[in-house]
């Protein structure tokens, strides 16, 4: 913690968010993409959704970060950079890549873009404002680990998603099993990468910031990976019994 009192409260909230998010995740099927339905209120494209609430982990994690006084040094930076290349392609390249003609209720765009806000926030102003990484946290081996973990949970997540649009030809909305690599042993190693991705990030910050974030993932994405396995084995009778949800050989 860091004694500042707006700060540090609103980290405590966003561990209390993961929580509550996964204990309803539990119970709740989140209303998106093949889990869709009506009952959630007005609705925008999903691809137009994904761009507003996912926007604050650019700008407002960028405008957070430039306010603290160790916006230049060389390792904020590099972390700065980091978290970048993956939100600035998720943010604006990977929903134009969708081959959907789903749609988002405004309630999920909503409680998303609060969480992002906050979420970049706390991570941002770590570290440029509350953090202390000075240039030989680069050779850390925290850091070291915490960027391989990143880079391989990065490359999992984008591998992952790319086989997902193969599934499918312009214009084409049918679903289909999808297979190979990862694939052979879990339903959602996009899922799964991302989870690694911030795990990564909160070791190579070594904060409790990042911590925030890899628990959260965790709580929002493995239930959805557990929905997203039952939906798959609803569908098809020809599913891979030996595939789990979200961890190969485990869960």
């Amino acid at each position: 913690m860091t004694g500042t009192a707006p700060y540090d409260l609103v980290l405590i909230s966003l561990f209390a968010t993961a929580l509550l998010v996964a204990v309803l995740l539990l119970f709740v099927t989140a209303p998106y993409g093949r889990h869709g339905r009506v009952g959630w209120g007005p609705t925008l494209p999903a691809r137009y959704g994904w761009v507003l609430m996912e926007s604050p982990t650019v700008v407002a994690f960028i405008t957070f970060y430039a306010m603290g006084p160790h916006a230049l040094d060389i390792a904020p930076l590099l972390l700065l950079l980091v978290w970048q290349s993956h939100y600035v392609h998720r943010t604006l390249v990977y929903p134009f890549r969708l081959r959907t003609q789903a749609r988002t209720p405004l309630t999920i765009i909503a409680m998303a873009l609060c969480f992002n806000t906050a979420n970049a926030y706390v991570n941002a102003t770590w570290l440029s404002t509350h953090g202390r990484y000075g240039t030989e946290w680069l050779s850390d081996p925290r850091f070291i680990s915490g960027a391989a973990v990143f880079v391989i949970g990065y490359a999992i997540n984008r591998w992952a998603d790319r086989v997902l649009r193969g599934l499918r030809a312009p214009g084409d909305t049918d679903y289909r099993i999808p297979r190979g690599g990862l694939y052979q042993w879990i339903s959602c190693p996009n899922y799964f990468g991302e989870v690694l991705q911030w795990c990564g990030w909160a070791l190579a910050t070594w904060s409790l910031a990042g911590l925030s974030f890899a628990v959260f993932t965790a709580a929002n994405l493995v239930p959805r990976a557990l929905s997203h396995h039952r939906w798959y084995r609803e569908q098809f009778d020809d599913y891979p019994q030996r595939r789990h949800a979200v961890v190969p050989f485990v869960l």
